[in-house]
């Protein structure tokens, strides 16, 4: 036997033992701690390899008969390690799988995230919207309610004018009336001064024309009084 070979045989026992723990030991965390953990637990690989190939020089430099065992040992000191390396992979895979489930999930919730972000961007978008809407429909009521005050205003003032006008109308027909009755009073009025006019013509027409005969028959009664006998007038003439 080899007292070097039998050297690297202890280290390396003893870093398989370690190893095999830390590999347990990983498999039981998450997070940062596993990455350390099996960050660790690689080194120890190529610690391991380096003494392998150690015990490989030193045994290939014996005699035949110790050769021979020492690479049987050293056979299955490599399956030890290749052992070794399998659980990691499959704690790297795990971890990896475990990984993607979370990246998976994550990726799920950040395209929930996001599809809610536009649903509420819409949602906002829509409301917005529906408020400009309904100012517009509040701004159409108050002008409609302000025109429909305007008309009943107008339709006031043209029942007002249109009474004004009425009562301008029959004013009219009450001048008109008074007109026609002034006219008929002053027809009437003519009417009797034209009567009055022929009665009066009718009753100085005859005088006028015996008037003269008056006068005549009264002066020559005067002169035939003055020339008759003085002594008619004197009371026992003889």
């Amino acid at each position: 036997m080899s007292q070097v070979f039998d050297s690297y045989e202890r280290q390396y026992c003893e870093l398989s033992a370690n190893l095999s723990k830390k590999i347990t030991s990983a498999n039981l965390l998450d997070g940062e701690q596993k990455k350390q953990k099996i960050s660790e637990v690689l080194g120890g690989f190529e610690d391991g390899e380096a003494l392998i190939r150690k015990m490989d020089l030193e045994a290939r430099s014996l005699p035949p008969s110790v050769k021979t065992m020492l690479l049987a040992k050293l056979r299955e000191y490599k399956t030890d390690l290749n052992n070794l390396k399998t659980d990691v992979k499959r704690i790297t895979s795990a971890n990896t799988n475990q990984a993607a489930r979370d990246e998976l999930l994550e990726s799920g919730i950040a395209d929930t995230s996001m599809t809610s972000a536009d649903q509420r961007a819409r949602l906002l978008m829509s409301t917005e919207r529906l408020n400009q809407s309904s100012d517009r429909i509040r701004e159409s009521r108050k002008v409609m309610l302000e025109t429909e005050e305007l008309g009943v205003s107008i339709l006031q003032d043209l029942h007002q004018q249109r009474q004004s006008l009425l009562h301008a109308n029959n004013t009219l027909h009450g001048v008109d009336d008074n007109i026609g009755k002034s006219k008929k009073v002053l027809s009437n009025m003519s009417r009797r001064m034209n009567r009055n006019k022929w009665i009066i013509v009718e009753s100085v027409f005859p005088f006028h024309f015996s008037l003269p005969q008056f006068f005549t028959s009264s002066a020559g009664f005067l002169l035939g009084s003055e020339f008759e006998h003085p002594c008619h007038s004197l009371v026992g003439c003889s």
